[in-house]
């Protein structure tokens, strides 16, 4: 099988009276199901209930609910349109707060705005439905590159670790974390992948391993506290992990568990990589100690599918990500190339 199994995750339709249309990953695994988004509403929506989720999906994601947000202003002057731009984006922004992904995004539909002072209203409506696709197609790009220059890692029978889901569904195709072991696979390289199943939402369970087996991949699914035993079995080699942010030092943030992997992959001498895209970098932000952490309703955690498995007035601590130390991190593989050691002078360097 290849990755021909995989739909496209998000997609804009049409022309500029189109929609953007993407897979609703709350429906799965049980139903591979597609939403259309027609209204910045309902693209605020999709991205905070996680319809859409992983940092560079929601990128692309945010780039596109501006084109759903502006493409009805009424207003006849330049000022008046970036008005509107500037609320849509702040709206927009509102929806998630730790995936730098997101405000990258609306940052760069500003700027292009910004660099046509002498457009028309329309003109600048077309850009920005341009810029949109440009970035959904840059997208896809990185993450092909991130996946050549990772597979390398990836020896014929070794044991691979995953936390949440960083694969094609995370991006606008082919994956960050993934890629490398999807570019492997169309290698014929044979190894098994193990994929927490991510509580409280499962992101593992339900997005990753239905990922791995459309594409024929070996995988074995565990739950986030068995980790440590198949490590302790020298069953793992590594462990590769996605990022919704990365501090200007290679402190990373990603979802809740991360770090507690990577503590425990130190312990066990294993090295633990983190794959994302340049996009994902924040280095207005100097280490990991200032990247903002979402808490989520605890209703995740109290009867997150359903059924209460806790009391109902339980309280609940529920951040979405916890931050790695770059200290704890082999290398963080991007479109570039490897970063290896972590340290904000290798960083800069590699940085666009």
């Amino acid at each position: 099988m290849s990755m021909a199994s995989l739909p496209r995750t998000i997609e804009w339709v049409g022309g500029l009276d189109g929609c953007a249309r993407m897979v609703d990953q709350t429906r799965l695994p049980g139903e591979l199901a597609f939403i259309a988004c027609n209204d910045v509403d309902t693209m605020w929506e999709a991205i905070r209930v996680l319809r859409v989720r992983g940092a560079p999906a929601i990128g692309v994601a945010a780039a596109m609910g501006v084109v759903l947000g502006v493409r009805n202003c009424k207003g006849k002057k330049p000022h008046e349109f970036i008005d509107h731009l500037e609320r849509v984006c702040e709206y927009l922004a509102s929806s998630r707060p730790t995936a730098v992904n997101l405000t990258w995004a609306l940052d760069r539909q500003r700027r292009v705005v910004m660099s046509m002072p002498d457009a028309t209203i329309m003109a600048l409506k077309e850009t920005l439905l341009d810029e949109a696709k440009r970035i959904r197609d840059e997208d896809e790009a990185m993450c092909r590159a991130i996946g050549r220059h990772g597979e390398l890692l990836i020896a014929e029978g070794c044991g691979v670790l995953t936390h949440c889901n960083a694969g094609s569904l995370a991006t606008a195709y082919y994956g960050t974390a993934l890629a490398p072991m999807f570019t492997a696979h169309e290698k014929g390289r044979r190894f098994r992948v193990f994929a927490d199943e991510t509580r409280p939402l499962l992101q593992g369970a339900r997005l990753t391993v239905w990922e791995l087996m459309q594409v024929g991949i070996d995988a074995t699914l565990l739950c986030d506290s068995m980790a440590a035993t198949l490590m302790r079995q020298g069953q793992v080699n590594m462990v590769i992990t996605g990022a919704d942010r990365i501090a200007a030092n290679g402190d990373t943030a990603n979802k809740i568990g991360t770090y507690g992997l990577a503590v425990l992959a130190k312990a066990h001498n294993i090295p633990f990589y983190v794959a994302a895209p340049t996009s994902t970098f924040d280095v207005s932000i100097a280490d990991g100690g200032k990247i903002p952490i979402e808490e989520r309703s605890p209703d995740e955690i109290r009867r997150g599918f359903g059924p209460a498995t806790a009391p109902l007035d339980a309280k609940c601590f529920c951040p979405a990500f916890d931050v790695t130390p770059a200290e704890y991190i082999k290398a963080i593989i991007t479109e570039g190339g490897m970063i290896s050691p972590v340290t904000a002078q290798s960083i800069a360097a590699l940085m666009p």
